[in-house]
């Protein structure tokens, strides 16, 4: 299990604490330092069900910069996905956190508890 975690996170603390407390055996990445590439965000974005702007954090000022609100310019579909995930490669501040990659080969968004006990319960 592996949970991509930025530390001045209060969500991804949280996450640390439910698997400390299990005693879940697990590898943290501070994916603002080690940051994910394309391929990585596609096999994460498959192991979720999700799509790149299902997972980005719009409310950044870079997204604000980026624009990333005008469907006009960044489409939400299949025409539009590989520039999100370039995007969210460029700009990793933009991916919502933590997201946890269960032994199972899926993942999920732990920003509550109840999310980082069904990644536990994936192992």
């Amino acid at each position: 299990m592996e949970i991509w975690i930025n530390p001045a996170c209060s969500k991804c603390r949280s996450a640390l604490t439910v698997l400390d407390a299990e005693g879940a055996e697990y590898t943290v990445r501070r994916y603002l330092d080690d940051v994910p590439t394309e391929a990585e965000l596609r096999d994460v974005l498959d192991r979720l069900g999700l799509e790149p702007w299902d997972i980005t954090r719009t409310q950044e000022q870079v997204a604000k910069d980026l624009n990333l609100k005008d469907r006009t310019e960044w489409p939400r579909d299949a025409s539009g996905r590989d520039r999100w995930i370039a995007a969210l490669a460029e700009h990793p501040k933009l991916i919502q956190r933590p997201i946890i990659t269960a032994d199972d080969g899926t993942a999920v968004v732990g920003r509550t508890e109840d999310a980082v006990r069904d990644a536990l319960a994936r192992t």
